[in-house]
């Protein structure tokens, strides 16, 4: 598939504040990232990577055409060897989203979601939440729940999708605009019917991303 969700590490931390600036009005520090990743064993960050970035950035030294043999006046691994070719900007640029959580007990606190907005309307906001939540199995959490902005009804309706309900509100909440805050928890998910459903929903997602 084109897309990959990946751990997220201390070199892409730049790549992923970039992001959050164009995503949010209000950012965490670089240094709030490094600090989650270095000494908070309960936070679980990831990035989504564009593969395609990768492969059109690459480049392959062009060939030499075969010239007539000489004779050499010193050993070919004295010659002087041809630089390697380095895809480290290329391996920045494909990451285009990220998100995390914290394990709490048993809940998994989603703490950020956030997509380059040169790569929303194709379901990769839904693509980390998804992946979220399979952290949130992975890691022995029960519910999963997070915080959202109240006027933010695109993600709302993203969530109630995979089954977050309201479950009270945080009163000026973001300190950007003091903008309210809606509570969103999922059912035990653990439970056959949030299994199930949730199954269903990534089967579906994935044929769609597949197909991009």
């Amino acid at each position: 598939m084109r897309y990959v969700i990946e751990r997220m590490t201390m070199p892409d931390v730049p790549r992923v504040i970039e992001i959050e600036r164009l995503a949010y009005p209000s950012t965490w520090p670089p240094s709030a990232y490094r600090k989650e990743l270095q000494d908070n064993r309960w936070a679980h960050y990831i990035v989504l990577r564009d593969k395609q970035i990768i492969e059109e950035h690459t480049v392959v030294p062009p060939q030499e055409p075969e010239r007539p043999r000489k004779s050499r006046l010193f050993p070919l691994s004295l010659l002087p060897s041809r630089p390697a070719v380095t895809i480290s900007s290329p391996e920045l640029a494909s990451i285009i989203g990220f998100a995390g959580l914290w394990l709490m007990v048993d809940e998994a606190h989603i703490t950020t979601i956030a997509t380059h907005p040169d790569f929303r309307q194709h379901g990769l906001g839904e693509f980390l939440l998804v992946s979220l939540i399979d952290t949130a199995y992975s890691i022995g959490a029960r519910w999963v729940t997070l915080e959202v902005r109240v006027s933010n009804f695109v993600a709302q309706n993203l969530y109630r999708k995979y089954g977050f309900r309201q479950a009270g509100v945080r009163r000026r909440y973001y300190s950007d605009n003091q903008e309210d805050a809606l509570i969103m928890w999922t059912d035990e998910i653990n439970s056959p019917a949030y299994k199930q459903k949730f199954q269903e929903l990534k089967s579906a997602l994935m044929t769609k991303l597949d197909a991009q």
